[in-house]
């Protein structure tokens, strides 16, 4: 049985942070409904668009139904607090204060279900000097210092191509919702969540914030390099670039051997990985000279006979056709509403040597609102004639 079996969430969410949180409860098995305003999640019109349907809503609402409400009518907002208080979890990422203002906030759901997880996801966060202001994945990139670090060193501001502080807000959201479950089974009571989007940033940026803490001093740009050890980057050879990663002095050795130089073993300037990030540079032009002559196949094949860790600089195209993916279960055949069949990179845990298949579509827009009401109003219905 799944591990979140049972357990419902209510999402009152849109994009990416937000949803894909409750993605990754509905992966687990939780029940989840979307609620959604009548015109639907915005990402509902984001390209690839098959057939009247957005494979990127696709991709982050699976194992979801959807549940239309106009939260501006009073009939809107008075179905979603009967909807918050027949669930476990709430998981919303409107802008700070929407939900109080709707009467849907915690201290407002709680009061009357005290065992309710409500877990809200913002730029910066629910109070503060910057709780009022709106951020995206962007804006989040800048704000928090990763596009200081990204790109090549003397480069223009370059964000990561994928929108990494959404889904870090996701991650950490999903995660502190299970502890909160835990906690909850034990004592009986649910907690208020408050994820910063600017928080989670700064938290997986450990190395760089510890690197200030230490120095003083701001980590710069390296492009791919590392800051601390070397060589671990990617790299030109005669037709393209690959990565190699020699992290620790054996690899290095074995390096020195592929490239027919033992010299390089005995260089002051390269003996340890600390002396070789400091001298880096021109490690990585000596290389590189040597590289040039063959092509990334010969490398590739080269490193990997000695067990140095080397990759192609693949493609989606190719990650998503490697072997090792296929081996592990994690693209599956999704079906849309409208009867396309695509392909999604479903969950990417095995649980007891087994993938973690799509138990369900994304949904169409408000495909259950009737469904989902229907039920809690006979399960309304029927706990009032018991009680009778």
């Amino acid at each position: 049985m799944p591990s979140l079996s049972g357990i419902k969430v209510v999402e009152f969410c849109e994009i990416a942070a937000g949803p894909f949180c409750a993605m990754l409860l509905a992966d687990m098995g939780a029940e989840v409904i979307k609620v959604e305003r009548p015109a639907g999640d915005a990402m509902r019109m984001w390209p690839p668009v098959n057939e009247g349907y957005s494979e990127n809503f696709a991709s982050v609402n699976r194992n979801k139904r959807s549940v239309v409400l106009d939260l501006k009518s009073e009939a809107g907002v008075e179905a979603a607090k009967t909807i918050i208080l027949n669930a476990d979890v709430v998981v919303e990422n409107f802008r700070p204060g929407v939900m109080a203002r709707l009467g849907l906030d915690y201290d407002s759901m709680s009061a009357q279900k005290p065992s309710l997880i409500y877990c809200s996801i913002s730029a910066f966060g629910q109070t503060g000097p910057r709780a009022k202001e709106g951020g995206f994945d962007l804006t989040m990139q800048a704000m928090s210092g990763i596009m200081s670090i990204t790109g090549e060193p003397g480069g223009e501001p370059t964000k990561c191509g994928l929108p990494l502080c959404d889904f870090a807000a996701a991650l950490y959201g999903a995660f502190a919702i299970t502890a909160a479950l835990h906690e909850r089974a034990r004592t009986g009571k649910g907690q208020n969540l408050d994820i910063a989007m600017l928080g989670t940033a700064l938290a997986i940026a450990a190395l760089q914030t510890s690197e200030y803490f230490g120095t003083g001093k701001d980590p710069r740009k390296l492009g791919s390099a590392h800051p601390r050890n070397a060589p671990y980057q990617a790299f030109r050879a005669a037709d393209g670039h690959f990565g190699m990663a020699a992290g620790n002095n054996s690899l290095w050795h074995h390096v020195c051997d592929v490239v027919a130089r033992p010299e390089l073993k005995e260089d002051e300037r390269y003996l340890s990985p600390s002396l070789r990030a400091a001298n880096q540079e021109g490690l990585r032009d000596t290389l590189e000279e040597i590289f040039t002559t063959q092509p990334t196949e010969h490398w590739l094949a080269a490193f990997a006979a000695v067990g140095v860790p080397c990759s192609p600089i693949n493609s989606y195209s190719q990650a998503l056709n490697d072997p090792q993916v296929a081996h592990m279960g994690w693209v599956h055949d999704l079906e849309l509403p409208n009867g396309i069949t695509t392909r999604t990179f479903g969950s990417p845990i095995r649980v007891n040597g087994a993938a973690i298949p799509v138990q369900a579509p994304p949904p169409a827009l408000g495909a259950h609102t009737e469904e989902v009401l229907a039920a809690i109003h006979e399960r309304d219905r029927t706990s009032t004639k018991a009680a009778d």
